[in-house]
């Protein structure tokens, strides 16, 4: 089976459908840009801020209904500076939760390749007691860096 490309970035690449969520959509003070530079590559970057129970940015991207029920990866390809991040996608984009795979760049070039079956799913920091992704279909992607710092759920 052929590769089915999510999002290919390139100079003519039109990004209005990526959208930057940062912590300020809960009172945080993160803040993050998404971009297009020169070469056609997409830059996301910012700061992350622990103020006002903040910790988190990210990038999203809501596609058309996309078929993945015969596939058993995704493989990105990224530049990332070090730091561990997670890939989150949705089989529906009106989901209140995620399927996450947490993942490590290296400050250089690479491909990370995340199972399908290994994306756990997820809401505000908290594994759901649901079954690993198996859906048939996606149809949005994110890309999100985050503190480890999680609230106590008995405050």
């Amino acid at each position: 089976m052929s590769p089915t490309v999510i999002f290919d970035f390139n100079k003519n690449s039109d990004i209005q459908d990526w959208i930057v969520v940062d912590d300020a959509v809960m009172g945080g003070e993160s803040s993050s840009t998404f971009k297009l530079n020169d070469e056609g590559i997409g830059v996301f970057e910012g700061n992350i801020s622990l103020d006002n129970n903040g910790g988190f940015s990210s990038v999203r991207y809501r596609f058309s209904r996309t078929m993945v029920k015969e596939y058993i990866s995704i493989v990105i390809k990224l530049k990332g500076d070090g730091k561990n991040y997670q890939f989150r996608v949705k089989s529906n984009s009106g989901d209140y939760y995620s399927y996450i795979a947490p993942f490590s760049t290296s400050g250089e070039w690479q491909e990370i390749e995340i199972k399908l079956k290994d994306m756990y799913p997820s809401f505000r920091g908290r594994t759901l007691d649901r079954p690993n992704f198996s859906k048939d279909s996606m149809e949005e992607i994110t890309f999100l860096i985050g503190t480890k710092k999680r609230k106590n759920s008995n405050s």
